[in-house]
């Protein structure tokens, strides 16, 4: 699993992943995450929506252009958790809407999720 967020809530979402039993890495931009696709093929990526430069939403097309990842679970995470939201991060090709401060029940079912998908 990569988690892509700012470096605090990214390193402290990654370990908790950990201790939940997943591989999960770490990536603090777009940039980043889309160099480790190739050599680590994840099953799960959570994406901070509002990253700087390249935001959550364009590296989720980006990483849904790629047919070598069309299996790959991909789960927004961020402040917002109206309808509205919900839908833009649908369309955008999310398939999950996380609401920080997340709860351990929804990165539960993110970890179940993800064991269940083909890698990348």
């Amino acid at each position: 699993m990569i988690t892509c967020q700012l470096r605090d809530a990214a390193d402290s979402l990654s370990e908790i992943l950990r201790l939940m039993g997943m591989d999960a890495r770490t990536a603090y931009n777009g940039a980043d995450a889309l160099e480790l696709l190739p050599s680590y093929r994840p099953h799960a990526a959570v994406l901070d929506l509002g990253m700087p430069g390249m935001d959550g939403y364009e590296l989720a097309r980006r990483m849904r252009a790629a047919a070598s990842h069309a299996q790959l679970l991909i789960a927004a995470m961020t402040g917002y958790g109206n309808e509205r939201d919900r839908e833009r991060t649908a369309a955008s090709g999310f398939d999950m809407h996380l609401v920080k401060p997340v709860e351990f029940t929804a990165l539960q079912t993110l970890a179940e999720s993800a064991r269940t998908r083909v890698p990348a």
